[in-house]
């Protein structure tokens, strides 16, 4: 019957995170947002990063409580943050419109990022025999809501007004959310899977604290090669529809690969961590670095179809590392401080997520991206360096 039961908590995490992958379809939002709001792009552009920050900060908050408080709890209070956020944004007007970042960037934000951490790392608890599978599983229902939400909100969008669109989805969340969270919780102290070895449940590595992983190399690497894997993505995912169509895509087409991305990004969450189960996390993690920085080289001139394409492997290594990156974390620190010890990891997004657009935007001054994807290959190939330093999880992290 507990075994049963992980299924369901499974479940009711993915439905949570695919409602919190909304954090990825501001692209959809900002050019409505900014005209209801008669707010310049730039502004508006700025309430994503924020997003993103807070997201980062959610997950290190949320990991955290979860480890003290239990998931159901903290998942419970990320629901109802995510929900507030969506429908308080309804009610910001032209005369106060950086109160967006307030609505939108800082309390979604916090609320996506808690809710994040916190049903993975209870997740991975109930799975330690298919870890890989169930990271990838419950990361590519985050991924895949972009599939779903950004045709679906730019037809509201078109159809409705800005306000009305958001309470829908606000509300639809906060009820959606906060009923799935009921259902999330750790597993009982000992449990083990029906048919999962015995020895290695003996011979369990040490359970890191954060404090502990700091003193570690291992988490140094970790973090680095977070950083340096994810640049392309982070610069691309902002102005993809405008460099899109600079590069030969028709408006429609480009913002077809918007959700394109989605797919492919779920896809990579799915994909990269049934290899690394398989074939190891370190080959995994080389692998879609290597796949990004080839991308990024061909990035520089590629155009139309070739463009799409390198688009989606590179939202596919991105959704890859969402997944094996949480695998190695828990692989190499134990699971008992999980969601505190991978938040911490995921300062590596929030770091990427923030650098590099600032850093390609210098860049880009002169209008081409060729500087800014030379750029995302370099530090695809430090990745590479990075994760071959790393020690295997079955030894020490230490």
């Amino acid at each position: 019957m507990k075994t049963k039961k992980r299924q369901y908590v499974l479940g009711a995490g993915m439905i949570i995170q695919f409602c919190a992958g909304i954090i990825y379809m501001w692209s959809v939002f900002r050019a409505p947002v900014a005209a209801h709001l008669h707010w310049d792009a730039g502004s508006a552009s700025l309430t994503s990063s924020i997003m993103l920050s807070m997201f980062v900060l959610g997950s290190i908050l949320g990991g955290y409580a979860q480890d003290r408080l239990g998931p159901k709890s903290v998942t419970l209070t990320g629901s109802l943050m995510i929900g507030t956020g969506m429908v308080s944004t309804a009610f910001v007007t032209s005369t106060a419109p950086w109160l967006l970042y307030v609505t939108y960037g800082i309390i979604a934000g916090l609320g996506v990022g808690t809710v994040y951490m916190s049903t993975i790392a209870a997740v991975q608890k109930w799975f330690p025999d298919r870890r890989g599978f169930a990271s990838g599983m419950i990361v590519c229902a985050f991924g895949f809501s972009l599939v779903v939400f950004a045709p679906l909100a730019s037809a509201m969008l078109k159809e409705l007004t800005v306000p009305t669109t958001f309470l829908i989805f606000g509300a639809s969340f906060f009820v959606v959310c906060t009923a799935c969270s009921l259902f999330i919780q750790n597993p009982p102290e000992g449990y083990t899977p029906e048919g999962y070895v015995a020895a290695q449940v003996v011979h369990q590595k040490k359970q890191y604290s954060p404090q502990e992983i700091i003193k570690t190399k291992q988490f140094y690497l970790l973090l680095g090669a977070l950083i340096f894997t994810l640049p392309a993505y982070f610069i691309l995912n902002p102005v993809f529809i405008s460099l899109g169509t600079a590069r030969g895509l028709s408006n429609e087409l480009a913002i077809l690969g918007v959700a394109l991305t989605g797919i492919s990004s779920a896809v990579g969450r799915l994909v990269v961590s049934w290899a690394s189960d398989k074939f190891g996390r370190k080959p995994a993690m080389a692998a879609i670095a290597a796949a990004i920085l080839c991308a990024s080289l061909i990035m520089t001139a590629g155009e139309g179809v070739l463009f799409l394409v390198c688009i989606m492997v590179i939202s596919f290594g991105f959704g890859g590392a969402a997944s094996v990156y949480a695998a190695m974390t828990a692989d190499s620190f134990g699971t008992k401080h999980g969601g505190m010890n991978f938040g911490l990891v995921m300062l590596g997004f929030g770091v990427s997520a923030l650098v590099f657009p600032i850093i390609s935007n210098k860049l880009t001054a002169s209008g081409s991206y060729t500087s800014s994807f030379i750029l995302a290959a370099t530090t695809c190939a430090i990745a590479i360096v990075l994760v071959s330093q790393m020690k295997n999880p079955n030894k020490s992290a230490s």
